[in-house]
């Protein structure tokens, strides 16, 4: 069993890519999105309640897939390197599927925020996201991420956490899917 973590910043890909690891290696997809957008409608993000809601639905799938015969698990996540309590929420998730015996794998995808921009307007990424369909409270939250958070690791930073880091500005989906199974040898 895999777990695989897609870690960036908004906009960079993760879902795309994450979609076409799946179809490659059979491996399900789950994108941070997916449980974001199931409470949305109900409970404002940050709220209490969402953050209860999302940690319950996340882990809950988390502890399933953990304890299936699935392959594993593709999930997608923002993580600002400069906060602790965002490092401590992937150990939590990498501690499900070490405890269940999985391999942990760490990719980093990067672009550049007019490339990221340019994305943000792809309709696909809409469809999967309707909250990111006001294009302009989309953008301001990305220009706010990219001045507030560290979203791109130093080399060799999290020596238990080895992450893999690919600059996927100029390259598509699949691309980077076959740099991501030759540099794991999947």
């Amino acid at each position: 069993m895999k777990c695989i973590l897609i870690l960036g910043p908004p906009a960079v890909g993760k879902r795309a890519v994450g979609e076409a690891l799946s179809k490659q290696t059979g491996i399900p997809l789950f994108h941070n999105h997916q449980s974001i957008e199931l409470i949305l409608p109900y409970f404002g993000y940050g709220s209490p309640a969402f953050s209860r809601l999302n940690h319950l639905i996340r882990f809950g799938i988390f502890e399933e897939v953990a304890q299936s015969d699935l392959p594993g698990l593709i999930f997608t996540l923002v993580w600002d390197y400069d906060d602790p309590e965002d490092e401590a929420y992937v150990d939590e998730i990498l501690a499900v599927f070490r405890k269940a015996g999985a391999s942990v794998h760490l990719i980093e995808l990067q672009a550049d925020l007019e490339e990221r921009k340019r994305r943000n307007r792809d309709p696909e990424r809409m469809q999967a996201k309707p909250s990111k369909q006001d294009v302009e409270a989309s953008e301001q939250s990305m220009v706010y991420f990219e001045k507030a958070c560290r979203m791109v690791s130093r080399p060799g930073e999290f020596p238990n956490k080895p992450i893999l880091q690919i600059d996927n500005t100029q390259r598509s989906p699949e691309e980077v899917v076959a740099m991501i199974v030759e540099h794991f040898q999947w």
